[in-house]
C-alpha cells in the first residue's frame, strides 16, 4: 500500500513540473531596463547659497523625449570670438591681504584659484594697477618726487612700492599658471606730470606726454625683468571720472593724441608686444572709443576697447563690434558691495558680466578685487570702503569665498583660454552663453533670471536633455 501511495505522489509531482514548464515557456521574458550613463556634467549654484558650485549627481543623457519645455539649442558650427580668460583685479590691497595668510593656507588658496586640480577654478586672467589703485593702502606712483621737482629722464623710476606684496604674489601665481594673462591700468601718473599736482583728478600735461609714454615702457620692461609679462595696458582707468583717490581725467581727444603721437610709437621703438586697449570705462559713453578708433592715425596702435558696467547696457559692446569688427573687446571691471545680496549679485553679474559680455563679443570678463580683509581694507583715504573681494581673509588660517568667486568660477573652471564662443539662444528668463573648449568639450552657462524654478531642454546635435534651475540660480553644463 505504501508503494502505491509513493507512485501516486511521484505522478502528481511530475504533472506539476510539466505544468510549470509549460507556464514558463508561455511567459514572455522581460529584459532589464537599459543602463543610462551620464553624458552631461552639471554644476550648480543656488541663489539661497544652499548649493555652491557643486557637481550634481543626476543623470543627464541626450535623447528625443517629447515635452513642451523651453529650448536652449547649442550650435558649434557657429563660431564667434576666441576667449582670453576670466578672472579678477589683483589690487595691491588684495596682494597685501593674501600675504597675511600662512604660507601653507596661501599656497592652497592660490592653487584653488589658479590651478588645474579638481577643486580648482582655473582663473586665467588678472588686472593689476600701474602704481596704486584706490584699493592700496595709500596712493603712489613709480616715480614720486618732492613737491616742485620733476624727473624727465625717469631716473628715479622704481617698482619698489610693489616689491613687497604685489610682485611676489604675482610670481607665485605665475608659477602655478605660467600662461596667465595680465592687463594693467594706471589710476594716476606721478603727480608732477599733472596739471593739479594731486593724486585726485586733474589731467596729464601735454609737455609730459612723451615722458609718460616712456613711463609705460619702463613699467612693462621692469615687470618683464621681474618675470611678469604684461599682456595689455589701458592708458587710464575710468578716464571720465576724476573723483577717486587716485584718479585722472583724460578725454577721448587727449587719449587719442597720447596714443598716436607718443604711446604707440614708444611701444614700437621699444619693440613691445603689449597691446594698447582704450577707454576702460562704462558702457554709456560709446562716443569715446568710437572717436579714438575713427582716427586713422590712432587706430593701428589700438588692439581694442575695455568696458565697465556702472552705466549703460552691455549690448553696447556689440554696437562697437559692428562698427569695428577688427578690434577686440574686453570687460575689465565690475564690483560687488559688502552691502549687497548674494542672490541678487549672483544673477545680475552672471547675466551681464559673464553671459552678457561674452554674448556681446568680449574676450575677457573680470570682476573687481580678488580679496580684502573682514573690514574691506586696505584702501586709500577716499577709496572704496565697501568693495567686497572674491575672497575675505578672516585670520591667517581662514578665509571665506564670496559671491564674485562663484560668479567667475562658473565660467573660469570650465572655459580655459583659447576656447571659442559658439551659438546658443536665450529663452524667457533663461540667459545662456556657450563655448567649445580646446579639447572639444561643449560648455553652456545658464542663468535663471526669474523667481520660479524652470524646466528646460538643452539641445545639441538633434537631441536634448531636460534640466531645471531654481529662480536666480546658475548652472554650467559640460559634454563632449
Amino acid at each position: 500500500m505504501s508503494c502505491i501511495r509513493s507512485i501516486a505522489i511521484l505522478v502528481l509531482l511530475a504533472g506539476s513540473l510539466a505544468q510549470c514548464a509549460n507556464h514558463s515557456s508561455n511567459t514572455p521574458i522581460v529584459p532589464p531596463p537599459p543602463v543610462v550613463t551620464n553624458e552631461v556634467d552639471f554644476w550648480l549654484t543656488k541663489a539661497d547659497q544652499t548649493v555652491l558650485l557643486q557637481k550634481q549627481t543626476s543623470v543627464l543623457a541626450f535623447g528625443t523625449p517629447a515635452n513642451i519645455y523651453p529650448l536652449i539649442e547649442v550650435d558649434d558650427t557657429q563660431i564667434f570670438q576666441t576667449i582670453d580668460g576670466f578672472g579678477y583685479a589683483l589690487t595691491g590691497g588684495s596682494a597685501q591681504t593674501l600675504n597675511t595668510l600662512t604660507s601653507t593656507v596661501k599656497q592652497q588658496l592660490l592653487q584653488e584659484l589658479f590651478g588645474t586640480a579638481s577643486n580648482a577654478i582655473g582663473v586665467s586672467y588678472l588686472r593689476v594697477s600701474i602704481g596704486a589703485s584706490d584699493l592700496d593702502a595709500a596712493p603712489f606712483s613709480y616715480d614720486d618726487m618732492p613737491s616742485g621737482q620733476t624727473d624727465l629722464t625717469l631716473a628715479r623710476f622704481s617698482l619698489s612700492p610693489d616689491q613687497t606684496a604685489l610682485i611676489p604674489i604675482l610670481k607665485e601665481i605665475l608659477a602655478i599658471n605660467p600662461t596667465l594673462k595680465i592687463i594693467a591700468s594706471p589710476w594716476s601718473p606721478p603727480v608732477w606730470m599733472k596739471d593739479n599736482n594731486s593724486t585726485i583728478g586733474g589731467s596729464l600735461q601735454t609737455q609730459y606726454y612723451s615722458v609718460y609714454a616712456q613711463y609705460f615702457v619702463k613699467y612693462i620692461q621692469a615687470m618683464k625683468t621681474a618675470g611678469i609679462t604684461i599682456t595689455a595696458i589701458t592708458p587710464q582707468n575710468e578716464p571720465l571720472y576724476g573723483g577717486n583717490n587716485p584718479s585722472m581725467l583724460m578725454s577721448a581727444v587727449q587719449q587719442s593724441n597720447f596714443i598716436k603721437n607718443n604711446l604707440g610709437p614708444a611701444f614700437q621703438s621699444a619693440n613691445l608686444s603689449t597691446k594698447i586697449v582704450v577707454y576702460d570705462h562704462n558702457c554709456d559713453q560709446l562716443d569715446y572709443p568710437i572717436s579714438i578708433l575713427s582716427d586713422p592715425a590712432t587706430k593701428p596702435f589700438v588692439d581694442g576697447s575695455a568696458f565697465h558696467l556702472y552705466g549703460g547696457d552691455i549690448s553696447a559692446l556689440s554696437v562697437l563690434h559692428s562698427a569695428f569688427p577688427d578690434k577686440n573687446l574686453y570687460f575689465t571691471e565690475q564690483w560687488t558691495s559688502s552691502t549687497g545680496n548674494f542672490g541678487g549679485d549672483l544673477k545680475w553679474h552672471l547675466k551681464n558680466v559673464i553671459i552678457g559680455s561674452m554674448r556681446n563679443w568680449s574676450k575677457v570678463a573680470l570682476e573687481w578685487n580678488l580679496s580684502s580683509n573682514a573690514t574691506y581694507n586696505p584702501h586709500t583715504v577716499g577709496g572704496c570702503s565697501t568693495c567686497q573681494g572674491a575672497i575675505t581673509v578672516v585670520t591667517p588660517d581662514n578665509f571665506t569665498r564670496n559671491v564674485s568667486y562663484y560668479i567667475v568660477a562658473h565660467a573660469s573652471k570650465f572655459v580655459p583660454a583659447g576656447s571659442v564662443r559658439i551659438a546658443s539662444n536665450n529663452t524667457g528668463n533663461l540667459n545662456s552663453v556657450a563655448f567649445k573648449t580646446t579639447d572639444g568639450k561643449k560648455v553652456l552657462v545658464v542663468e535663471n533670471d526669474g523667481v520660479s524654478s524652470l524646466l528646460f531642454n538643452l539641445k545639441y546635435n538633434g537631441k536634448w536633455v531636460t534640466s531645471s534651475l531654481d529662480g536666480g540660480s546658475v548652472g554650467t553644463y559640460i559634454w563632449l
